[in-house]
């Protein structure tokens, strides 16, 4: 089993979550690459905020995420801040790019889930997986929300569409979302094991 963990953080956030999944996908006996979509904001901006910064160097060595990473996996976990209930330019950026591969059926029956953040408890994190999984039923790949699986999603704010974490102004986690990360990394492996297994 393969997992690409694929992620865009401005703060740090979501690349917590994308080491969390990754633990777990490792845990449940997949292989992992975690990547990060590419940064095009101007320096200026980036400079100018101190954890967007200090996020940015912290992360220099994780590669960014390429279409090959996509054909490699078998599963794909994404992991984005929401921007006005819709996923970053960043991420979008890098999605208009899977057109070769999807035009060759490249991505199809791939399990697919997502994970998002704001900085209020209603502030579109819903609406930023939803819009992300828009993307992926083009691609004809499954999707693997967690629902109500396990009761750990229950205690992380009960997102049946992916877990969801609400970020404070000192740039901390309020909700405790780690095992639900978790269980949602080891149910889309779970996933995508069953899946390859109907194909061969």
């Amino acid at each position: 089993m393969k997992t690409a963990i694929v992620y865009y953080s401005s703060g740090g956030t979501n690349y917590q979550l994308a080491k969390w999944a990754a633990e777990a996908a490792k845990e449940a006996g997949s292989e992992v690459r975690i990547v990060k979509a590419a940064e095009t904001a101007p320096q200026e901006a980036i400079d100018s905020n101190p954890a967007w910064k200090a996020n940015v160097e912290a992360t220099k060595d994780v590669p960014e995420v390429k279409p090959d990473d996509l054909e490699w996996a078998d599963a794909i976990i994404f992991s984005v801040p929401t921007r006005f209930g819709n996923m970053p330019g960043q991420m979008k950026n890098f999605l208009d790019t899977t057109g070769g591969l999807w035009a060759k059926g490249k991505l199809a029956n791939k399990a697919v889930s997502a994970m998002s953040s704001a900085q209020n408890p209603h502030g579109g994190q819903e609406a930023t997986i939803l819009s992300l999984y828009t993307t992926i039923y083009h691609w004809g790949a499954i999707v693997v929300a967690p629902g109500y699986t396990d009761p750990v999603t229950f205690g992380a704010g009960g997102n049946p569409y992916g877990t969801s974490v609400t970020v404070g102004q000192d740039g901390k986690m309020i909700e405790d979302v780690q095992d639900a990360v978790k269980h949602q990394a080891k149910r889309t492996v779970q996933v995508a094991k069953a899946l390859k297994n109907m194909e061969s």
